[in-house]
């Protein structure tokens, strides 16, 4: 059986209904609201804290977008697993430029979603485990050395230690594994994020701008992160 407690932000009741019983069929502790703004405060307050969200994208008041920006602005980690509307890959893309760690769109298969809630927290497990050396990387010179914990979503630049969202980790791993090589922002889409359709690729134009105020010295100067124009980005280390 599984365990874990788990926030339903789901508008829509009967869906919300059936999420809690299969949920809760499971193992997990559940509990369901109907608005962003309801989620924020239980995020914030509930005792015991709750383990991963299952976040709904059409909310009346804030939406979900709204929630998964505001949770991260927060310092607010824990895994966000969105649902989105059948073929709308743009919320794909915001969602996870929201900070979103994945995504399911409606009608979805309550085996995929199992699967991927199982996944989200066992990752989320994995980052209080001892760091494996081959899930970290250095890059930059002295004294100014970057370092990603890939295992803990993790980033060290300045003094400081940041958290990413997966997806900023996938993304960092991606274009590492092709460091020196220009990568499309259509290979971006798809092999990164999943996404198979034509998608405004500002989104992701915005979130390379968010990684390189946490990489770079100067981020309107890049020196790891460069804009190859009508094209898409290369990682130099």
């Amino acid at each position: 059986m599984a365990t874990g407690r788990i926030l339903v932000v789901e508008d829509e009741g009967h869906l919300a209904d059936g999420l809690r019983y299969n949920l809760e069929a499971e193992g997990y502790d559940v509990d369901c609201v109907e608005t962003g703004e309801e989620a924020l405060e239980h995020l914030r307050d509930a005792k015991p804290a709750h383990d991963a969200v299952i976040l709904d994208i059409m909310l009346p008041g804030i939406d979900g977008f709204q929630v998964a920006h505001q949770l991260r602005e927060r310092a607010d980690f824990r895994p966000v697993l969105m649902l989105t509307a059948r073929g709308r890959s743009q919320d794909v893309v915001q969602g996870f430029a929201a900070g979103a760690d994945d995504y399911l769109p409606k009608p979805f298969e309550l085996a995929i979603l199992l699967a991927r809630l199982q996944s989200l927290l066992r990752r989320a497990t994995w980052r209080n485990a001892p760091v494996k050396l081959e899930d970290v990387y250095e890059f930059g010179t002295e004294p100014n050395t970057r370092r990603i914990d890939f295992d803990n979503l993790e980033l060290t630049a300045r003094g400081s230690t940041l958290r990413l969202t997966l997806m900023e980790a996938q993304l960092l791993r991606f274009l590492i594994r092709h460091k020196g090589t220009v990568v499309s922002r259509k290979a971006i889409l798809e092999e990164v994020w999943g996404v198979h359709e034509d998608t405004d690729t500002r989104a992701i134009d915005n979130f390379i701008v968010r990684l390189r105020r946490q990489i770079e010295d100067e981020p309107s100067q890049p020196k790891h992160l460069l804009t190859v124009r009508g094209v898409g980005y290369r990682f130099e280390p």
